[in-house]
């Protein structure tokens, strides 16, 4: 029977992680090495040692209706997207609610997982941390991992040919914080996922000039969508999946292209993916293509070579004077507490989970890695949900999902949808059509907030149904 449960981290994931086990009448220890909850949204004016680190301006990507945990609504007052400062707000006031913070353990690292003896046995976890320089070892019948995966900055200086001689500055976008120290400065942004467009953007304003290299082009959208309203409420609903699940799939890859070019031809900014009906995540940003139109942005194809002041680009155009580059190159998964690391990774330093959350090579299903799937939805919700799953399933109420291993690239309403199911929260829209058909409208052809997995089941919250009837007044508010 599994009973205590270690949580490493204490960011929206750890934090989702405790209040799960706590709801199922287990004992929760969170280890946090920080001072404070947060994880990857406590801002720090230096980039800290095994934390992940944030630039000063972040914004959400995904609207406050979108984001929230299921049960804990923003305020109305809030905007439907949050600096980070806010954000962290919000986390604190969650935390506080839920009485989570005395289940908490600060300054306190985890040095090392491995499986007791009698694993095959018990499935229970040696968990060894350390603290003020002390270490102390503790038993626990589960471990969720809430780490993160924007903790260790991937920088692959091997793929760019001529970085040792070259004499500007260059740096992770890891270690970024502010501009002004940028100012006159011609940069160069390698990189054009959502840390590199915001970066460039924001350099732009005070940079001489800003270049931003692509290796394979990217979707640009805008968190305004028609006729401004927030572009997740628009496009995550079940009926836009449900329609994308029976088209075939040229004309569901046309309409995508098509959505996606709608406000600019991304092949005249020089933005286009070479791969255009990928579906992979695209970039958030209301300015990059303007600041491309004013010339302050330059779009460049992947680095050849540097050299000692200046940059071949793969199209044979040298850029001369660079001062600084910035590489928005993203980040490894690892996780140095592990002491079998091939537990969560397989070959090639791939993650693979079954349902994005348990490691499958366990004889016991006593570890879920929390907060690692991709999709076009948010973390917060997403997190919620797995730890809502991987506690049923250490508690054994449904086994016998062993099979293959899902890797992290996933559609977002589709992964919900699989892991409500499981656990009996899966809204029935054919049930509420007959006994509440103004909720089932909603639910089926209005934003999939995250409400949706309180109406029913297990963890089931009264507030639910009113909360989906309100959200576009809270949006317009």
């Amino acid at each position: 029977m599994v009973r205590r449960v270690a949580v490493v981290g204490a960011g929206v994931s750890g934090l989702a992680a405790t209040k799960c086990c706590l709801e199922e009448g287990l004992e929760p220890t969170c280890f946090e090495q920080s001072e404070d909850i947060g994880g990857l949204w406590r801002y720090t004016e230096q980039a800290e040692e095994g934390r992940a680190s944030i630039y000063r301006t972040v914004f959400t990507n995904s609207c406050k209706e979108m984001m929230c945990y299921s049960d804990f609504p923003f305020p109305d007052d809030h905007p439907n997207y949050m600096h980070n400062a806010r954000l962290q707000h919000y986390i604190c006031k969650y935390a506080k609610h839920f009485d989570l913070l005395r289940h908490i353990r600060f300054k306190t690292l985890v040095t090392k997982v491995k499986k007791r003896p009698d694993f095959s046995v018990t499935g229970q976890w040696e968990v060894v941390t350390q603290r003020d320089g002390k270490e102390e070892t503790a038993v626990f019948d589960a471990v969720m991992v809430c780490s993160g995966h924007h903790v260790y900055p991937n920088l692959p200086l091997a793929e760019f040919p001529g970085i040792q001689k070259f004499k500007g500055c260059y740096f992770h976008s890891r270690e970024y914080k502010e501009p002004e120290k940028f100012r006159g400065k011609k940069v160069l942004v390698v990189g054009l996922g959502n840390s590199g467009c915001d970066i460039a953007v924001e350099l732009s304003t005070v940079a001489s000039q800003v270049y931003l290299s692509s290796r394979s082009g990217s979707w640009v959208m805008s968190r305004v969508w028609d006729n401004g309203y927030p572009w997740d409420m628009l496009i995550i609903t079940r009926f836009r999946t449900w329609l994308g699940n029976i088209l075939p799939r040229a004309l569901s890859d046309w309409l995508y292209v098509r959505g996606m070019n709608r406000f600019f031809k991304h092949e005249n900014f020089g933005l286009m993916p070479l791969n255009k009906t990928s579906r992979k995540e695209p970039v958030f940003n209301d300015d990059l293509p303007g600041r491309i139109a004013c010339g302050v942005v330059v779009m460049k194809p992947n680095v050849k070579e540097f050299r000692e002041t200046s940059v071949l680009f793969q199209d044979g155009t040298v850029q001369d004077d660079v001062d600084v580059v910035v590489f928005a190159t993203g980040y490894g998964y690892s996780y140095p507490f592990m002491e079998d690391d091939s537990i969560i990774k397989s070959r090639d330093n791939q993650v693979t989970l079954y349902k994005g959350i348990l490691p499958p090579r366990l004889e016991k299903p006593t570890m879920a890695v929390i907060g690692l799937v991709q999709s076009l939805g948010p973390i917060i919700p997403t997190a919620d949900l797995q730890c809502r799953w991987a506690v049923k399933v250490f508690q054994g109420r449904w086994i016998g999902m062993y099979g293959n291993s899902t890797t992290l690239q996933t559609d977002y309403i589709t992964y919900m949808d699989e892991l409500a199911s499981a656990i009996g929260v899966k809204p029935n829209v054919l049930k509420l059509l007959l006994t509440d058909p103004q909720l089932a409208l909603e639910v089926l052809f209005g934003p999939c907030s995250p409400y949706q997995f309180r109406l029913m089941g297990p963890g089931k919250w009264s507030g639910a149904r009113k909360a989906i009837l309100t959200q576009w007044d809270r949006t317009l508010r």
